[in-house]
This record gives C-alpha cells, structure tokens and sequence, in this order.
C-alpha cells in the first residue's frame, strides 16, 4: 500500500497520512539506527549548517535548549565548545522534562521538526521556552515544489512526517509573532 501525503491550503505544510505513522517502538528502533556520534568529523560539519549561523546570533555565555538530540548528542556540544551551555532533551533517548520548567537563550531544532507528529503544539512549546528575544534554531530538509517528492531520500525515512517549504516556515513566523531569517535552504532562524 502506497503512503498518501496531504497538502494544508493554509500553511502549505505536506503531512504523511497519520496510517503511515510508525507506532513508537519503530520510530525508536529506526532512531537507534542512527550512526551520529560527537566524534564524528562529518556529522559536525553537518551541523554546523545550523551552529555557525545561531553562534552568530547569540552572544557568547547564551543558555539553550537541543531540542530532540537523539542518541548522541552533538550539537549541544559544539555549541557549549564555542562558550555557550547547552541543555539536551529527546523524548527517547534524553526524557528530562525539567528541561520545560526553565527558559533559554536559544533553542535547537535540528533534523526533528519533521519527525513531529503535532507541529504547532512542539512549536508553541518551543516558543514558551524562549526568553524574550531568544533564538529558534530549525534544520529540515525543504520540499521543492520543482523537484521529485515521490523520489525524495527524505520521504524514504519512515520517521519523516511531515515537510516543510519556505512558506510553511514564513507562515510558521507570522502565526508565532516571529522575525525570520533563512540562512541557508534548510535552515531557518526565528527571533522571538
């Protein structure tokens, strides 16, 4: 049986149908699969394409929150080497829910907006961590209206249920009261 995808008329947000969605032992089995470890030169540089433009928004000493780190946490890493201290959650893997009874500077999202099952209650939850003025941080990959989306290696992770565009991200701002920056064509800066 072939997985259906919807479109919203609204935010243009595209869903995988919820039938499709793994149950939450699969989704962590898939997770687990995953080979990103802080040592590795690669997945840093990855990640850099979200940590290079946040440092550059923050100052040095900033708190902040990873947001869905997964298994091995990296990017609080990196950012706690450039001087900032960082706080890591993932529902899986680092399920510390004091992180949700404290504000921060800025917070990551990197490479799991699109695993949300509930984007708009994850992002208010993520704006109610924000101190005033604070940095969102969103890596995920872009659908492109021009592109195969049925061939797209990014529809191919089961995990992935939702996907984003730059109209989703602009409508995601204006909902949220937002200022946005777009980097780079997978990452988005929110200002609170």
């Amino acid at each position: 049986m072939g997985a259906a995808y919807h479109r919203c008329g609204t935010c243009a947000l595209t869903v995988l149908d919820p039938a499709h969605w793994p149950d939450p032992a699969a989704e962590r089995a898939r997770y687990e699969q995953h080979r990103n470890r802080p040592d590795d030169p690669g997945y840093r540089r990855f990640l850099a394409k979200l940590a290079d433009p946040l440092d550059d928004r923050v100052p040095r000493g900033s708190s902040g929150l990873d947001f869905g780190c997964g298994p091995g946490p990296t990017l609080s890493a990196i950012m706690e080497e450039r001087g900032h201290r960082v706080r890591d959650y993932d529902p899986f893997f680092v399920p510390d829910e004091d992180v949700f009874a404290r504000t921060y500077d800025f917070v990551t999202c990197s490479e799991v907006i699109e695993h949300v099952h509930d984007p708009p209650r994850v992002l208010a939850t993520l704006k109610s961590l924000l101190r005033p003025g604070g940095v969102l941080g969103i890596m995920t990959g872009m659908v492109d209206d021009g592109a195969d989306f049925a061939n797209w290696h990014y529809v191919r992770d089961p995990t992935h249920v939702c996907f984003y565009q730059p109209d989703t991200m602009t409508w995601i701002a204006e909902r949220f009261g937002w200022r946005m920056e777009r980097p780079s064509w997978t990452v988005t800066i929110m200002h609170a």
